[in-house]
This record gives C-alpha cells, structure tokens and sequence, in this order.
C-alpha cells in the first residue's frame, strides 16, 4: 500500500488539470476557453521546491515541486480549492486569495501582476514609483558600452547616465530640471518652450517638439495610473497641471501610451550637429526606462559620436548619479 504522501504525488501526476474548457454557444459549437490562471499557478507550483518555500521534507517524493496540500497550507486555504483553481473549475478567486498564492509562490512583481490579470483582477498598485536601479538594468548599460544611455524612473525623474550620455547630450546635473524631472523640465513653469529641455544644448525632434510633448505627457499618465498612491507623482502632475498650459491641455486630450523614443538632431557645440535614434528601453522586472542614442554605421553622425567616445575618459559604461555617490561600476 502506498503511503498518503505518494498518494499525494500519484493525484498530481495523474491530474492533468484541465488547461480548456469549452462553452456551448447558442449554435451548439463548442469553442475553447483557455485556464490561463491554472495554468499559471499549477506551473509555479510545479516549480517551486519545497526547500524554497521552507517546508521540511524526507524521503522520495514523484514531484520535484510543491504538492497541492503545500500549497493550500503556505496560502492558508483549502487544498480542494487550489484543485479547482487550477482544473478551472473555480473561475473567480477573490484578491485575497490571489494574493496569498503570489506570497505562497514568492512570485515576482510582473509574476503577481499577470496572475491578477489571469483572474480578471487588476494588479495591485506598488505604491510609489520605484527609483531604485537594480543590478540587472546597471549590467544593461554596461553591455550597452559606448553608447550614449540614461536611466528613468516611471515618472521620467533621472536617475542615472553614463559618461557617453554626458559627452553626446550634456551633464544632467546642468540641466536645471526642477527635482531631476525631465516632465518638470519639458514643462516649466513660465510657459517657454526655448531649446528642448533634454540636453544641455539644443535637441530638435525629427516629429517636432509638440508630438514629443504629446509623447511623454501619454506615457506619464500610463504612470500615474499605475501608481495611484504615489504622492511625489501626484504633487507632480498637480503642479505641472496650475503652471504650464501646454501640459493642462495635453494632459486633458486622455492619450496614453508607452514612450518609444524619436529621430533627433543635437546641436552639439563641439562637434556640430549630431542626428541620432532615441530608443527606449525597459529592463525586465522593473519600470524604468532607459534611454539611448545610436547612429547609423558610417555615417557622418557615427564619425562624430566617435569623436566624442574618444575624448571621452575611461569607463565609459559606468552609471553617474545625481545625489552624493558619483558613480556606479554595477
């Protein structure tokens, strides 16, 4: 006789659980519904060791995951509940429940948020917008090498650039941005649009000035939706709003949208004009973005990039930060 606990592992090797359903329509076809949440959580939990979750456990186990009864008691509910769950047989968990499987998993936050959207929920607000740079997005600029690239926060509040960033496009520290606020810089609060406030010289957008504005006021309102609660944010788009009318009246036309860079040109004073391809970048896990410049191979704007990069002092991949550390090797 086997004992209960291979009882356990033979149920959850035996139990596919149910990835499709199907739902009669009123012309008796039977059309697919995916269990896109079971799914998810019967493949976490078949991932998860249970020396990663802190159970003690002997002897041979069939599964190298957590069993359903792990599971159920890390979450604190009732095993035949994750059994529906994950067979889909139960389609409406509340956000309690979601929340102490995500905890139970130990799932990342772009993990957690697409569990809340696999049960129709809306992923939980962070809370602030987070302005910390982690060792992943600190390697991307390395591997970026020579090219020109800053860091942002969600709220396009700088945080970070390399020592290309500073020859190609100027020292933010130079910039004048009220708190570091490339939002506060592009709108300030006498009205003037004077040179575009990304650089310490002149930037002309390839779309113009007005649809780069337009660009970045619908990326900050994806931003302040994600992040209801932060207050800095909220103070932000507050002030930003009595002060510059440009900014009220795009922020008033609803568009939203990510942030996906432009063609510009920099009137760089040493070298002359630059034309340059703005791409943005998102490190994986976080919502920062990060900003680069790249030209196009033998081309007169590649030669002077280059120029720069040579007058530029080693390491050129290091991360500079605007608060009292100067510097980041990451």
């Amino acid at each position: 006789m086997a004992d209960m606990a291979d009882m356990a592992d033979m149920a959850d090797m035996a139990d596919m659980a149910d990835t499709v359903d199907t739902v009669d329509t009123v012309d008796t076809v039977d059309m697919p519904v995916m269990n896109h949440f079971g799914m998810a959580v019967r493949g976490w939990r078949e991932r998860m060791s249970p020396q990663d979750s802190g159970l003690t456990v002997g002897g041979e186990r069939r599964i190298s995951g957590l069993r359903r009864e792990e599971l159920a008691g890390l979450a604190g509910i009732s095993v035949d509940y994750v059994m529906l769950l994950e067979q889909g047989r139960a389609r409406n968990p509340s956000v309690q429940v979601v929340t102490a499987l995500a905890r139970a998993l130990r799932l990342d936050p772009s993990e957690r948020d697409h569990l809340f959207r696999c049960a129709g929920l809306v992923p939980p607000s962070v809370g602030k917008v987070s302005r910390e740079i982690p060792l992943s997005a600190r390697r991307l600029v390395r591997q970026l090498g020579d090219v020109p690239a800053a860091v942002f926060a969600a709220d396009w509040t700088i945080l970070g650039w390399n020592r290309m960033w500073t020859a190609a496009i100027g020292d933010p520290r130079a910039y004048g941005w009220d708190e570091r606020s490339l939002v506060a810089g592009t709108f300030p609060a006498s009205g003037s649009r004077g040179m575009a406030p990304i650089a310490a010289w002149p930037i002309r957008p390839e779309k113009g000035i007005e649809a780069q504005e337009e660009d970045l006021v619908a990326d900050l309102r994806v931003t302040a939706a994600a992040h209801p609660h932060d207050v800095r944010l909220a103070s932000l788009v507050e002030r930003v709003l009595r002060s510059n009318r440009r900014f009220a009246r795009l922020w008033s036309n609803g568009t939203a949208g990510p942030y996906a860079g432009d063609h510009v040109t920099i009137e760089h004073p040493l070298v002359g004009d630059i034309a340059l391809d703005i791409d943005t970048l998102i490190p994986a896990g976080t919502d920062l973005r990060i900003l680069t410049c790249a030209t196009a191979a033998e081309t007169t704007a590649a030669e002077k990039l280059a120029a720069l990069r040579a007058s530029c002092p080693p390491p050129r991949d290091g991360l500079t930060r605007p608060g009292p550390e100067t510097s980041d090797q990451g």
